[in-house]
């Protein structure tokens, strides 16, 4: 038994050899350690000498394992630590480790130090020695042999000391602590070189933020991307060191199979994953071959963080390490970055992309038989219809061809390992268990897991943050909403409708859709324009339920307006029609815009979930030294609306709340997307503090690397239960809280109570799968696997059957939305890049008007956009006018038209993928060759 323990602790100081080696300081623990031989002593020492303490500590601790080992060994080891001041090396020996976003952040200040020693070491060191000692920076005895440095070597050898003995002993937060006795010392210059502070008055140095949150940046800007110094001028080397429970769900991975790695959000995924890289990546160049490392991700700012702040300092020293999206700026293929790089980060799309050129025989692109290793992060997207599926549908299809070929005595194609990352597979809606195991073992399945590996999550469950559900009381007057469901009741009397469901709720929208639906495929104009109406009524109503009546006024009021100038035409010589019912409903808004505008300025109507949300502000800012939260909340405009109403009240700014807000980048909605660089710059402020309020959409939730918070919001948004614990995970700071608040007809009490259940049947089910001997796990994952295969194979036959089946273009109709006038038909239409339908026909010309829209200046590849046609007759929108190589083109999109295909109409088609008919591709060079003759004529005739 007492060998066992040995056995276990050897493992950890092993384990953690790389950083005890950085944080001993050998003489003074020497002093304290007995059971090592005096001339074994003698050598650690002289190594110290010579060649410093991290060589002689490395010396220490091969002292210190060798065995037999006298009774009370570790201890005397732990205790020695203790004694000679090297805390850190000690709580690493205690399993009191830091969180690894504060290891990282450690990491971070250390080599940010070592950068800037050369600055460091003009500092007065007999004047900051004293300070550091009184902080416990360094012991009395560090304090000792640096006066007597800096006495006998001068003033920089002195300081050099200083700061090597800071670094080796202190532990997380050393950092602001130095930096405040360089303030107090009054040593500006360095205080600002190190914090990034600006700010300097007589007496005091200001600071712009809380410093170690800013250190990236400030290393960022030290290094300009290149490698970092250590103390002796040689590049810095980052080890990777595990924790146990990493080192354990990555154990499977090392040896070469393909897993699931599950662990809670903040409990350092990613960086098992950059460990398992690096000994893949080692292991086949020891043996003699090749790597290749490709690692998908869904969201595109996830590929320049996991680039940044993972991979590439822990690689960059061995590999070749390079990440491509569609933000990059790289001109060369990805075919040749997968050639020329050992691993490449990118969104799982460019892969599925080159993948399938590989196929199709465009070019060469890139076969899954160049990857040794893929590893995919959010993998619980692994599902039917998602781009991670495509990809593992090839892997699947191709290993049960290696069968076949393995029982015809045939060379199999090589693939790659496959390593999945998240923190919640889910359960997938599931009611029962057995669903519940269903679900997950189909994505074992989908990503060819031999397992999925996790932590005791019961043991993490301390650390999750105190959770708060604030529940909220109806309006007792809401004069506002009263006139707004007015207007509706007069609409629905005029259109003879007669819904049954409350005004403002999630079943009024979809029964008004529907119903818009229905009018556009019976041509009843009357019905479908009341009820788009309708739907912008309906939410404005959600709106003022959710944030100010103003923000819900200005929404219609802009709604209104918008609709008002499509029927005012630029030329004067073209009159847009304005139908009876469409006066009816501009005369409605106008005949109570006035009323709306004076009751939205009213504060006493405001709705309850709106105060209570601004007293938990409050409250969480108040309480706090130093709050950092985020508030999650459903819709890009009540994320913009909520952000602005924060810096408009003076209250909030009192208590220093510093908001701002991030939303997604698809252009699915009519607010503004958010480009990437937009995203990355909110959320640099809020790590660097310039910004501690963050309020987001669902694009917050998962995966981008956001710094620790100590308070979540959920405003009014309950989904499912993989986004509730992602975003609770993102409480991950000492003491946070995780709060909801209720908003009208959100039922987010009921929703959170469902998904906690979920969470736990999930949790089950993970350990249910773990129990399964491997027999019958393989049996079912095999199952399964067949089924997905077959499953696609089903799918392609039919998509092909469709695509022949409906092949002919001129079956295909587009009547105007607005008016049903007839626009054009499929032979008409033109497809640029696999992508864009265009008409640029004269007789199409003569349909449409063309607006200025400057919120479309969009540059693109060899196209921009830079305004919108509508119908010349009812000025309904109908797409974009492009310009293609120096061409205008009208762009059309399909949401703006009613469908007719082979004589039917179709109610619903959103996107022109959903319909089955091939268009012949634009001819540059003949529109371009027709266009010339005419501008000649123009030429001559000036």
């Amino acid at each position: 038994m007492e060998s066992d323990n040995d056995e276990i602790k050897e493992r950890l100081i092993e384990d953690f050899r790389p950083r005890l080696k950085q944080h001993i300081s050998v003489e003074p623990v020497l002093d304290y350690i007995l059971f090592i031989e005096n001339d074994q002593k003698e050598l650690i020492r002289q190594k110290a000498k010579t060649e410093g303490d991290p060589a002689a500590a490395n010396l220490l601790i091969t002292a210190v394992l060798k065995k037999p080992h006298s009774p009370g060994w570790f201890k005397e080891f732990v205790d020695a630590l203790s004694n000679a001041g090297c805390q850190l090396a000690a709580d690493y020996m205690q399993d009191n480790l830091p969180e690894p976003e504060v290891e990282a952040e450690n990491d971070t200040c250390v080599r940010l130090i070592r950068i800037l020693i050369p600055s460091l070491l003009d500092m007065n060191t007999n004047q900051v020695c004293p300070h550091c000692s009184a902080k416990d920076l360094i012991t009395q005895e560090d304090s000792e042999i640096i006066t007597a440095e800096t006495t006998n070597k001068g003033n920089r050898s002195g300081a050099r000391e200083l700061l090597k003995r800071i670094i080796m002993r202190g532990r997380p937060g050393w950092f602001s602590t130095f930096l405040d006795v360089l303030r107090v010392t009054q040593h500006r210059d360095l205080y600002q070189l190190m914090s990034g502070s600006s700010t300097v008055n007589n007496s005091n140095i200001v600071e712009d933020g809380p410093v170690e949150s800013c250190l990236s940046e400030l290393l960022l800007c030290f290094t300009d991307g290149t490698e970092s110094m250590a103390a002796d001028g040689g590049p810095e080397k980052a080890d990777i060191v595990l924790r146990d429970y990493q080192r354990d769900v990555a154990r499977p991975a090392l040896e070469g199979k393909n897993i699931i790695i599950c662990l809670p959000t903040g409990s350092g995924k990613t960086r098992v994953a950059v460990y398992i890289t690096k000994k893949h990546l080692d292991d086949r160049r020891e043996g003699g071959q090749s790597g290749k490392v490709v690692v998908l991700v869904n969201k595109v700012p996830l590929v320049e963080q996991h680039f940044s702040s993972e991979f590439l300092p822990f690689l960059k020293d061995r590999y070749k390490v390079e990440r491509v999206s569609g933000d990059s700026q790289l001109k060369i293929s990805f075919t040749e970055i997968v050639k020329n790089n050992d691993v490449i980060i990118c969104t799982a799309q460019i892969l599925e992309n080159y993948l399938e050129r590989s196929v199709s025989g465009d070019d060469e692109g890139v076969h899954l038989s160049d990857l040794t290793l893929i590893v995919i992060d959010e993998c619980h997207h692994t599902q039917k219809g998602g781009v991670y599926n495509h990809i593992m549908m090839r892997f699947l299809k191709q290993k049960h061809k290696n069968s076949r070929l393995k029982k015809e005595e045939k060379e199999p194609v090589p693939l790659p390992q496959i390593l999945g990352l998240t923190a919640s597979p889910g359960v997938g809606g599931a009611t029962k268990m057995e669903k519940a195991e269903e679900h997950i073992l189909r994505i074992c399945a989908n990503l060819d897991a031999s397992g999925i590996m996790t932590w005791n999550l019961g043991e993490y469950k301390k650390q999750e943050a105190k959770k708060i559900i604030v529940n909220v009381e109806d309006r007792k007057m809401d004069p506002f909403g009263d006139v707004i469901k007015k207007i509706m009741n007069a609409i629905h009397e005029h259109a003879e409708l007669n819904p049954t469901f409350e005004l403002g709720s999630q079943n009024y929208e979809q029964w008004v859709v529907q119903t818009e639906r229905d009018a556009t495929k019976e041509e009843n104009h009357k019905v479908r324009v009341c009820a788009e109406h309708l739907r912008r009524y309906n939410e404005g109503l959600q709106l003022s339920n959710t944030i100010r009546m103003c923000d819900a006024f200005n929404f219609l009021n802009k709604y209104q307006e918008e609709e008002m100038k499509s029927k005012t035409a630029p030329d004067s010589d073209v009159v847009i029609q304005i139908t009876r019912t469409e006066r009816f409903l501009f005369n409605l808004f106008k005949g109570k815009v006035q009323e709306l505008l004076e009751l939205a300025k009213q504060p006493q109507y405001e709705n309850d979930s709106l105060s209570k949300l601004r007293a938990k502000i409050l409250q969480e800012f108040s309480s706090r030294e130093e709050a950092r939260g985020i508030i999650f909340t459903k819709t890009r405009r009540s994320a913009i609306a909520l952000s602005q109403w924060i810096q408009e009240n003076p209250k909030f700014d009192d208590i220093g709340v510093k908001a701002s807000y991030v939303i997604g980048g698809g252009d699915q909605s009519v607010v503004k997307p958010m480009t990437s660089a937009e995203q990355k710059d909110v959320l640099k402020k809020f790590s660097n503090g310039k910004v501690n309020l963050l309020i987001a959409t669902t694009v917050a939730e998962e995966g981008l690397d956001i710094s620790a918070c100590n308070f979540v919001i959920r405003y009014g948004l309950v989904t499912n239960e993989i986004s509730m614990i992602q975003a609770r995970g993102r409480a991950r700071a000492e003491d946070s809280s995780y709060t909801l608040v209720e908003t009208k007809n959100s039922g987010v009490a009921e929703k959170e109570c469902v998904n906690e259940y979920r969470i736990n049947m999930m949790n089950k089910a993970i350990e249910k799968i773990r129990a399964l001997n491997k027999a019958d796990y393989d049996k079912k994952i095999m199952e399964y696997q067949i089924q997905a295969i077959m499953e696609e194979k089903i799918r392609m036959t039919k998509k092909k059957q469709k695509g022949i089946k409906n092949e002919n273009a001129t079956e295909l109709k587009l009547n105007c939305r607005g008016c049903s006038k007839l626009a054009c038909t499929g032979e008409n239409i033109q497809i640029i890049e696999n992508m864009h339908r265009v008409n640029v026909s004269s007789e199409f010309s003569e349909l449409f008007i063309l607006r200025e829209n400057s919120t479309l200046q969009e540059r693109r590849l060899d196209y921009e956009t830079n305004g919108y046609i509508t119908c010349k007759d009812c000025g309904q929108r109908w797409g974009s006018m492009m310009l293609f190589r120096g061409i205008e083109c009208p762009c059309l999109h399909v949401k703006n038209f009613a469908v007719t295909l082979n004589g039917k109409k179709i109610s619903k088609c959103s996107k022109w993928s959903e319909l089955p008919v091939k268009f012949q591709a634009f001819d540059y060079a003949e529109h371009a060759n027709r266009m010339a003759p005419s501008s000649d004529d123009d030429s001559d005739a000036e």
